[in-house]
């Protein structure tokens, strides 16, 4: 028999990211499966690798390409998230804003975030950045391409390497998602969506079939461009936690 999920407390290693999954869930226990937690090895001295790659396509006016960065910015800063950063002994973090084919702008090079001082430093680098280009398409091809290459650019190796691609829409300009993943070099690369959302259905539709890829992949939705905030934290908290997350969610389903 399974066992309940009464309050207890567990002590193991892992326990700073048991706390910061449970915080972000909003439930009061602590349950320990060790094998789901990354650690570190001599190999990997760092948990995660994450590029963050936002819209900046013609379809993105210059009051929804403020708030993304502002949305960005506020989510890397949250409290819950620093907490999660911190709880996994740091990440590095790079951000680059990404639309036609040969129109890709780094927004942040390469951070380690280990607590609130660094992840308040990037957060206002960000919030910063100028726009580069407002008149292109969605190249989102070239953008996996770009970021593919980015990732081979991080400054140590990390046990999880992470592509965090946004937009509003569908591929319309140079080759598609399936063509970069054969282009580039995806070994070992998790590449997850967030979708800003409108009436129509096909962006979400679009990266759930053809952007996502590898394991424990997922698409985040940005109910408008003023949800982007709440959407991207999210969506940090889980690429962060990553198999935590993904362990306590499948613990908190209903049983029959």
């Amino acid at each position: 028999m399974r066992p309940s999920l009464d309050p207890l407390l567990v002590t193991c290693p892992q326990r700073r990211v048991l706390k910061a999954v449970t915080r972000f869930v909003g439930l009061g226990v602590l349950v320990c499966v060790t094998s789901v937690f990354p650690l570190r090895t001599s190999a990997h001295a760092c948990s995660l690798s994450l590029v963050l790659a936002m819209d900046g396509s013609a379809s993105v006016d210059d009051r929804e390409h403020q708030l993304q960065l502002n949305g960005l910015a506020d989510a890397i800063k949250d409290p819950d998230v620093i907490q999660a950063i911190d709880a996994v002994g740091g990440i590095w973090l790079t951000s680059f804003e990404w639309s036609g084919k040969h129109q890709q702008r780094q927004q942040l090079g390469w951070r380690h975030l280990t607590d609130e001082e660094s992840a308040t430093r990037a957060a206002e680098t960000l919030r910063r950045a100028p726009r580069g280009y407002d008149e292109f398409p969605t190249a989102i091809g070239y953008a996996l391409g770009y970021a593919a290459v980015q990732l081979q650019k991080a400054p140590e190796p990390c046990a999880r390497k992470v592509i965090d691609i946004a937009g509003d829409g569908i591929n319309n300009d140079g080759f598609g998602p399936a063509s970069a993943y054969r282009a580039f070099n995806f070994q070992g690369v998790t590449v997850n969506g967030l979708v800003i959302a409108s009436e129509d259905p096909a962006p979400f539709d679009y990266y759930n079939a053809q952007v996502i890829r590898g394991p424990g992949s997922f698409v985040e939705v940005a109910t408008s461009y003023e949800d982007y905030a709440r959407a991207m934290k999210r969506k940090l908290l889980r690429e962060i936690l990553g198999n935590a997350y993904a362990s306590l969610q499948e613990d908190l389903r209903p049983r029959r």
